[in-house]
């Protein structure tokens, strides 16, 4: 249950141990507790947002009760469907999950439905809640890649850079990309590009909710690229697809509803 890794470059060391304490004879895990911190900071924050538009927090609350499990479920389904071939002998280890694998593009994508199917019931404009619960959900993206950090998972190809990690696979010490890492980075500058959008340049509903599927997706598809654990549809990444369609989708529609604003004005 104990990774070492480190730094070299940086000189720096880590003895990490996966299991962060003990509570009624069950081990409690510093993954679990790193995806709780991140999902407790970003109701906040989409609280707070919501609340500025004219919002309630128990608006955001009740979403929430759905979208949580949703999400679960999306991201499972997401990982099941792309790895079907880890399964089809035993296809009740589906429902395993406390064995990992789960997929965050799966996660995101059910917490979008729901939000539309929730805005749809509740009579709430969908991209008022989209606008403010995104800048949650990358925070909690941000923060959650720690959790893969601590799990020595989710990390690149062979590297000498100087902030080069190194970690033990089968017996031998790699040093390779921390790309969890660069992605923890990459969404904690959109969560403050985001932030800086809503609430000083929100020209039009929708403006930030699409910022984050292009600025996400773009960091992804890059990152994605480093990547050893990646999710294949025959010779392609299957995130790096999403996030092109994602990339281009969001420019469209911020074209579109920019010009619309404009027409209106």
């Amino acid at each position: 249950m104990t990774n070492t890794i480190g730094f070299p470059g940086l000189g720096l060391e880590f003895t990490i141990n996966r299991v962060a304490f003990t509570l009624f004879g069950r081990e409690v895990y510093w993954y679990g507790l790193i995806i709780v911190l991140g999902l407790v900071l970003g109701t906040l924050i989409g609280v707070k947002n919501a609340k500025k538009i004219g919002l309630s927090a128990d608006t955001v609350y009740d979403y929430l009760l759905y979208a949580i499990p949703a999400c679960v479920i999306g991201a499972r389904i997401y990982y099941v469907a792309t790895s079907w071939s880890d399964y089809k002998d035993n296809p009740v280890s589906v429902f395993y999950v406390w064995e990992g694998g789960i997929a965050i593009y799966g996660a995101v994508i059910a917490a979008i439905l729901t939000l539309l199917i929730f805005c749809k019931v509740k009579k709430i404009a969908p991209y008022d809640m989209l606008d403010s619960c995104c800048i949650g959900l990358i925070l909690g993206q941000a923060i959650g890649r720690w959790g893969n950090f601590v799990n020595c998972e989710a990390y690149g190809t062979v590297t000498t850079l100087p902030w080069r990690m190194s970690i033990e696979e089968a017996g031998r010490i790699l040093e390779v990309h921390p790309t969890f890492l660069y992605e923890s980075l990459w969404n904690f500058v959109g969560f403050s590009l985001l932030l800086f959008l809503f609430y000083r340049n929100r020209t039009f509903p929708g403006k930030v909710f699409w910022t984050y599927l292009l600025w996400y997706g773009a960091g992804r598809f890059f990152i994605e690229g480093l990547r050893t654990d990646s999710l294949y549809v025959g010779n392609f990444r299957i995130s790096q697809i999403v996030a092109v369609l994602s990339v281009i989708v969001s420019v469209v529609m911020l074209v579109r509803l920019n010009k619309r604003k404009e027409t209106q004005s």
